[in-house]
């Protein structure tokens, strides 16, 4: 099975500007891509001046979705990278977009893969970094690291094509584990961030900090479906666990308050 293009989404977090928005429309149907993925547009998306940048692709401007939150937007992807230049511990895990396109495009063949871009002038914020399992950074020069919305998307897209075109010819494509939905890795996330404040792993003032590191090696991993099972199936017993604690404790307590 070879991957499948049609199972990448584009999704631009509160974009601002209807004439970046009709640009990235262009390039996605320049590479082949077609569906684009709105969270909270700062402006109207289907202006006679976006419609003027999309020239030929309309038809995808026009059946953009739009979403309230970026969580609603990944809820049927299985894979989600973020682009950015701004995470400073977590630069290790950056990829340029050739190395992404490696890394997504065989995943296509058994889900979606979304590519994230954020605002124009602050990108992506650190909670909506941490819904990405992966990041994409584009390197540019230090004089002007940021580049262009529109011109972003279409560099990961070309790249993305140039890297499947190559594979395919080759004959390297291969298949690989089929990950879980973001929103089953999402809700195990959930599960354990309160296991771990509730056995005090965690600091309650910033409980994220660590939590963030853990995003990152489950990042890499790539946790299929019965791999986070397995993880909620630990941090359900640890809950098990600290609750037998906690109620032997009260009762030591009861029993000292008695004697």
């Amino acid at each position: 099975m070879n991957p499948d293009p049609q199972n990448i989404s584009v999704v631009l977090v509160e974009p601002q500007g209807d004439r970046n928005i009709g640009s990235v429309c262009r390039a996605m149907m320049n590479f082949g891509f077609n569906d684009l993925r709105l969270v909270c547009p700062q402006t109207d998306h289907l202006t006679h001046e976006a419609r003027q940048m999309a020239v030929k692709a309309t038809a995808v401007l026009e059946q953009a979705g739009i979403y309230e939150s970026l969580e609603a937007a990944l809820s049927d992807c299985r894979l989600v990278l973020g682009t950015t230049r701004r995470f400073g511990k977590y630069r290790e895990d950056f990829l340029h977009p050739d190395e992404a396109a490696e890394f997504f495009l065989p995943l296509t063949q058994e889900g979606r893969v979304a590519l994230v871009f954020g605002r124009e002038d602050r990108g992506l914020l650190t909670a909506e970094l941490d819904l990405c399992q992966r990041f994409i950074t584009i390197p540019t020069s230090d004089e002007l690291p940021s580049m262009n919305l529109a011109q972003a998307v279409a560099l990961c897209l070309y790249d993305t094509v140039r890297v499947l075109r190559r594979e395919v010819a080759a004959g390297r494509v291969a298949g690989r584990k089929k990950l879980a939905p973001s929103e089953d890795v999402e809700g195990m996330f959930g599960h354990m961030r309160q296991t771990l404040l509730d056995i005090e792993f965690l600091n309650p003032d910033n409980p994220d900090h660590i939590l963030r590191s853990f995003r990152r090696i489950f990042g890499r991993a790539g946790l299929n479906e019965r791999e986070v099972r397995i993880l909620r199936g630990l941090w359900r017993r640890i809950d098990f666990i600290e609750g037998q604690r906690r109620c032997l404790a009260d009762r030591e307590q009861e029993s000292e308050k008695v004697s």
